[in-house]
């Protein structure tokens, strides 16, 4: 990742000065897009880095969702420094112009051409990293989610900056590269909203996959000593961790110390059926026997919530 924000930052800064020699409102555009994923990549290097630390009396439950905060962040720089700038961009374009030094845009369009090709190599880079991990399991990580999110608008944004300025230098109307500034602007808030909602999800707790939620239930429900799973809760902690609390009911009869045995065995069933479950709470209640007349275990009928 240290390389890739090196890349960026060189690619930043050849945009810069290409869009301020031409005076070029979509090379500029695409200048602020690349110090925009420079400033995301700082924040994804930091959500790898605090994400590890273990678990301590402060953050009983870890810093896993320490990378949803910094993929919230850089969603939220995205769609400040590159989409807001490039609307900016396409709207003075538009009202005022601007310049069409031949020489100028030729220049601009090397550098347009050259992050094309360090930007698809990156992309590429990232999608054989998700191919690698799993697949779409891998786009669970909002870290790596962020940088292929990156990489295709960066791809997709270079493309349209190229197009404006073809289409400038070929007709002379401005329109269509300030149609590109906002085109490019448009792209980044859309890539923004989705990663800052991704992450706005997991951050108020989002519960696990479906899945997972339905193997522990059925694991729940298949033990005889569970009468019925009056409610079962979920939550991410973390990329690979989540916390896990039930409240079941127990048949009739069973004392204190068998109660005690129960509870461990299920909760080391869950760990190992569904290894993210590293917080499993259960709140055990044993029905009186008035109820347990009219419960489904008394008639031989399974229950569950």
């Amino acid at each position: 990742m240290l390389v890739a924000l090196a890349a960026n930052l060189v690619i930043a800064v050849a945009k810069a000065a290409g869009g301020l020699l031409a005076g070029s409102p979509a090379l500029l555009s695409e200048a602020a897009h690349s110090v925009a994923d420079s400033m995301n990549e700082v924040f994804l290097l930091a959500a790898l880095r605090r994400s590890r630390r273990p678990a301590d009396r402060r953050h009983p439950f870890g810093y896993g969702k320490e990378r949803f905060f910094w993929s919230l962040l850089a969603a939220v720089g995205i769609f400040v420094m590159g989409g807001c700038f490039s609307f900016y961009q396409g709207v003075e374009a538009l009202r005022g112009g601007a310049g069409e030094e031949l020489g100028g845009y030729v220049a601009g369009l090397v550098v347009l051409g050259v992050a094309l090709l360090a930007e698809g190599a990156s992309l590429l880079r990232a999608l054989y990293q998700v191919r690698h991990q799993g697949g779409s399991r891998g786009l669970r990580d909002p870290a790596l989610r962020t940088v292929v999110a990156e990489d295709g608008t960066a791809v997709l944004g270079v493309t349209l900056a190229i197009a404006g300025m073809v289409l400038h230098m070929a007709t002379g109307q401005v329109v269509w590269e300030a149609s590109a500034s906002l085109a490019i602007g448009t792209l980044l808030v859309y890539v923004a909203y989705r990663l800052g909602r991704e992450a706005r999800d997991q951050l108020i707790g989002e519960a696990a996959d479906p899945e997972a939620s339905g193997r522990i239930r059925a694991l729940l429900q298949a033990q005889p000593e569970i009468d019925s799973v009056e409610a079962l809760f979920t939550m991410k902690t973390g990329l690979d961790s989540a916390l896990v609390a039930a409240r079941i009911d127990l048949v009739p009869g069973l004392d204190s110390e068998r109660v005690e045995e129960v509870a461990v065995r299920i909760k080391r069933s869950i760990a190992h059926t569904v290894p993210e479950a590293r917080q499993i709470f259960l709140d055990v209640t044993d029905r009186p026997a008035q109820e347990a007349r009219e419960s489904p275990a008394a008639t031989g009928e399974r229950g569950g919530a």
